[in-house]
């Protein structure tokens, strides 16, 4: 038996007359008992018309006597291609019940269409075992790695101005009932649909759980194109909540449209909106089943040992400058193993091109999109690694781990105040000798003011950033050459302090010596950020 009441009669009455669906007639009675959504429309319907008829059933015409009923291996049941018929309130002439109080609530051949008014179609048409095994398959096709998922729907915004079309409808019945009902309290499309689909799905694949929040997302899309203007007399009454943004196709979204029928007074609304709403001539169309895993990320660290790799793509005006980067050396082994639609590579600041990173590395982390994969073992993150290693003599990667969205944060705290150490072979144009590097072994926390660099001026700011080198050391190479040692604070240019940026750093190491010097080789000796967490064998 339906969990309705004698009070929910007349509501009853007006939605079947309206045109709703008997699951919709469910909703706006405020009916929670999910399942009642589940059982098959028809026997719904029959149990409605018994309900207004004083619980004596309505026998179905000769036509009819075959409901669309059908049976799958399983024994399940089954709703087949709804019948051509809707269900109408037939008044007698003296008034709305005959003589003995019976009102008549009959299946007839109609050339109107069947299609609900209130959901179009989405409770009637996507709501059954077959829906779910074209949902399921679709799933199964994309080969996910997954252990519950969470079902999301996505409705056109029309729904919402046609179900308060219909709740005004039934709005008179509820206060002369003296019924505490607000709209707030009908059951939400979305919510019957849920209801009914996710057990069903749940069960073609194999009892996965189905469940409010999960890394997995299988989203159910419907589109009802014949009803789109529904929305369009908003727009005017109600100007403010339809603005128009970047990466919306249509100002006309279910927000927007929820606020502007909380706006909008119940004279305004009827004089621009006919309630009940229309009768549409067709249900909705589902798109295409959307699957989505959140993003997985991977850390690590990594050295390059190569003087002409861009740590990401380098592309000018179009043209591509080289023919690989690191991040595209390390992404696409971990790409094919965790079968992700795409990446996004950041680590702990960046070498140029011809700087090499040594020591234990640059910490870094991908962010694989949608990913298909999102397991794997110990042993095989280790292979992985080695996969990548092998691939190339130009990098070298250690530490490969799965971390959290929250743990990548750590790698860019404190940005400025981490410390960074290099090794910088340093040419002088005046000859030198081993005395006249002593001093700058004993210069400590030496404080620079760098204006943006010349060469990065086209991408950065134009500023003046002051940063640190906490200490120096030198190695006398010969009269024209020695090794510079140095411990700096994090953003620090080096090859502008070593040959002064015609003088937008200041001091530099031109000052120092009193000559003029350049850079001829760089490297990074360590970037100390205690991350990711080393991963023992």
């Amino acid at each position: 038996m339906l969990p309705l009441k004698e009070k929910d009669k007349p509501v009853v009455q007006k939605l079947l007359a309206a045109g709703c669906c008997s699951r919709c007639v469910l909703r706006f009675c405020c009916t929670s008992v999910q399942a009642a959504f589940r059982q098959p429309e028809q026997e719904t319907l029959k149990e409605l018309q018994a309900f207004i008829n004083n619980n004596e059933i309505v026998q179905d015409s000769p036509d009819s006597t075959e409901e669309t009923k059908s049976h799958d291996a399983s024994g399940s049941e089954t709703r087949g291609d709804p019948p051509s018929k809707r269900a109408k309130l037939e008044h007698c002439a003296s008034g709305d019940a005959s003589k003995d109080g019976t009102v008549t609530v009959e299946m007839q051949e109609d050339e109107e269409s069947h299609v609900c008014v209130a959901c179009l179609g989405v409770l009637q048409e996507f709501c059954d075992v077959t829906r779910a095994i074209k949902i399921a398959a679709a799933v199964k096709a994309e080969q996910y790695e997954f252990d519950s998922l969470v079902l999301s729907v996505s409705l056109p915004p029309q729904l919402c101005v046609r179900e308060h079309s219909c709740w005004l409808h039934v709005k008179k019945e509820v206060r002369e009932k003296c019924m505490s009902l607000s709209e707030d309290d009908v059951i939400q499309v979305k919510e019957a649909f849920k209801w009914v689909m996710q057990g069903l799905i749940a069960k073609e694949l194999g009892g996965v759980a189905v469940v409010t929040k999960s890394l997995f997302e299988v989203g159910v899309e419907f589109s009802h194109p014949e009803t789109d203007s529904d929305c369009y007399f908003l727009a005017s009454t109600c100007p403010n909540c339809f603005k128009p943004t970047k990466n919306k196709q249509s100002v006309f979204t279910r927000m927007a449209v929820v606020k502007a029928l909380d706006k909008i007074s119940d004279f305004a609304f009827l004089k621009h909106y006919p309630s009940p709403p229309a009768r549409p001539s067709r249900h909705c169309v589902q798109q295409d089943v959307q699957c989505l895993h959140v993003s997985l990320f991977i850390a690590g660290r990594y050295n390059k040992f190569c003087r002409s790799l861009p740590q990401t793509p380098w592309v000018i005006d179009g043209q591509r400058r080289m023919e690989s980067s690191v991040e595209e050396l390390i992404a696409a082994p971990i790409l094919v193993t965790f079968r992700a639609d795409g990446f996004n590579f950041s680590s702990s600041g960046r070498e140029d091109v011809d700087v090499r990173t040594l020591g234990n590395g640059r910490p870094f982390a991908m962010e694989l999109l949608n990913p298909h994969r999102s397991r794997v073992s110990k042993v095989e993150m280790k292979q992985l690694q080695e996969t990548i290693n092998a691939s190339s003599d130009k990098i070298r990667v250690r530490d490969l781990q799965i971390v959290t969205r929250e743990a990548t944060s750590r790698m860019k705290e404190g940005e400025e105040e981490k410390t960074k150490s290099y090794t910088a072979l340093v040419w002088t144009h005046k000859a030198i000798q081993r005395e006249d590097l002593s001093f700058m072994d004993d210069i400590k926390d030496l404080t620079l003011n760098q204006k943006t660099p010349l060469r990065v001026l086209h991408r950065r700011a134009l500023a003046v950033r002051q940063r640190v080198i906490h200490s120096m050391s030198t190695r006398f190479v010969d009269a024209h050459h020695f090794y510079l040692g140095l411990k700096t604070q994090a953003g620090t240019y080096i090859k502008e302090f070593v040959h002064g940026d015609f003088g937008r750093t200041q001091p530099n190491m031109c000052e120092l010596l009193k000559t003029d010097t350049d850079i001829l080789e760089l490297d990074v000796e360590s970037v100390d950020v205690d991350w990711p967490p080393t991963v023992t064998d």
